[in-house]
């Protein structure tokens, strides 16, 4: 610092204090804080030999009594959910099967427009069948985009009721029984839903032949010729008390009719 700004400071200091001009320096200010902890002051208690167990026994039947109701709880949450999670699958399950049954029905009352078309393209010329089998495709391609398709049947094949109608049966021995002859109508399936089954005419074991008489013995031969002979001779006698009978009365009443005249 020059001479003249220590000038300066020392005319600023007031009369009675003495002021270092030399290095001044701020001594920082430091605060200790305590905190006061009051103490608070416990009293023993006494507590019996009896009086600790009849604690100790309360405790723990509390104890066990909450743990009671907490697994009471915790199985009735998981009886709950199992429930729910079953209620669940069985409305997921129905509402599944529901619309299968709904698109099944639809698809059925198509069939009779498949059996038409079957029929029309069977009795047609072949220009006809051409223009027929395009519409037939078509319907067919519907069909297929649904998951439905035809049940495939073939002569020879054997009779399953699970897909099959049998609506009547031929003796046939050249084939195994239950074979299916004929082939009615088609069937028809929706996935694994049949939606209608196949008429067919199936087979079945001829009867075996009825064993041939064999020959009677003389004697029974004779024993049947005497009794029918008396047989035939009983009833021309029958016949003839008959007639007789029959004479007498109309003679009877002949004669009673010419007496009531001569009455008359």
């Amino acid at each position: 610092m020059t001479e003249d700004n220590n000038d300066e400071i020392k005319e600023e200091i007031k009369p009675g204090i003495s002021v270092d001009t030399g290095n001044i320096e701020a001594e920082p200010e430091s605060k200790d804080i305590k905190m006061l902890e009051e103490k608070e002051h416990y009293e023993l208690e006494y507590f019996s030999k009896e009086e600790y167990e009849k604690e100790l026994t309360d405790l723990k039947a509390k104890v066990e009594q909450l743990q009671k109701e907490s697994n009471d709880s915790k199985n009735k949450y998981m009886h709950l959910q199992a429930e729910f999670e079953n209620a669940q699958k069985r409305w997921n399950k129905n509402r599944q099967n529901l619309r299968i049954e709904y698109t099944a029905s639809v698809l059925k009352n198509f069939l009779p427009l498949y059996d038409s078309f079957k029929k029309a393209i069977d009795s047609a010329n072949e220009t006809e069948k051409n223009v027929l089998n395009n519409f037939y495709t078509q319907f067919m391609n519907v069909y297929k985009s649904y998951g439905a398709e035809p049940i495939p049947v073939k002569i020879n094949d054997s009779f399953d009721y699970s897909k099959h109608e049998a609506l009547s049966s031929i003796e046939n021995g050249d084939v195994p029984e239950n074979s299916i002859l004929e082939i009615i109508q088609d069937g028809f399936k929706y996935g694994k839903v049949v939606i209608r089954y196949a008429k067919v005419i199936i087979s079945k074991k001829p009867k075996p032949p009825e064993p041939e008489p064999e020959p009677e013995p003389e004697e029974k031969k004779v024993e049947k010729e005497t009794y029918e002979e008396q047989v035939k001779e009983e009833d021309i006698i029958k016949q003839d008390e008959t007639e007789t009978k029959k004479h007498k009365d109309k003679k009877h009443k002949k004669h009673k009719k010419e007496k009531d005249k001569r009455s008359s």
